[in-house]
């Protein structure tokens, strides 16, 4: 079954000491199953990466390795237009006291009744507030 694949996921995966059993499994579930991201996984990715190469926490080689596997696993990444973020989104992020980039993960999880796939413990929280499943 799909799932929706937040950041904190998916950047679990290039960096040991953010490595866990979760992550790993989530890892193992896309040799079957497809992943939904909003529009701003991307960016999200590439700015950690880039951001750790800066600070010496990633060379080039651990980067482009990363963009690699990122490229070629079944990641769909979704559109988000304005109107969606504006609206839903922003009251999503305002209901459950996350940022809109949190937001919108879970506002896709909602639209395409999805289970969440996170680390992050105020998304788990608003997920399970708002009915949406758990990649466990």
């Amino acid at each position: 079954m799909p799932f929706v694949l937040d950041a904190s996921v998916s950047l679990s995966w290039f960096f040991e000491d953010e490595d866990s059993d979760f992550a790993r499994r989530v890892l193992r579930r896309l040799s079957t199953d497809t992943a939904l991201v909003p529009s701003l996984w991307p960016i999200e990715v590439a700015n950690v990466l880039v951001v750790a190469e800066r600070r010496g926490r990633a060379g080039t080689a651990q980067v482009a390795a990363a963009i690699a596997l990122s490229k070629n696993l079944p990641i769909s990444v979704q559109d988000a237009d304005s109107e969606l973020v504006f609206g839903a989104v922003l009251d999503l992020a305002r209901l459950q006291g996350l940022s809109a980039y949190d937001a919108a993960y879970l506002d896709l999880a909602m639209r395409e009744g999805l289970p969440l796939a996170t680390q992050d413990a105020a998304m788990r929280a608003a997920a399970e507030a708002v009915g949406v499943p758990l990649v466990e």
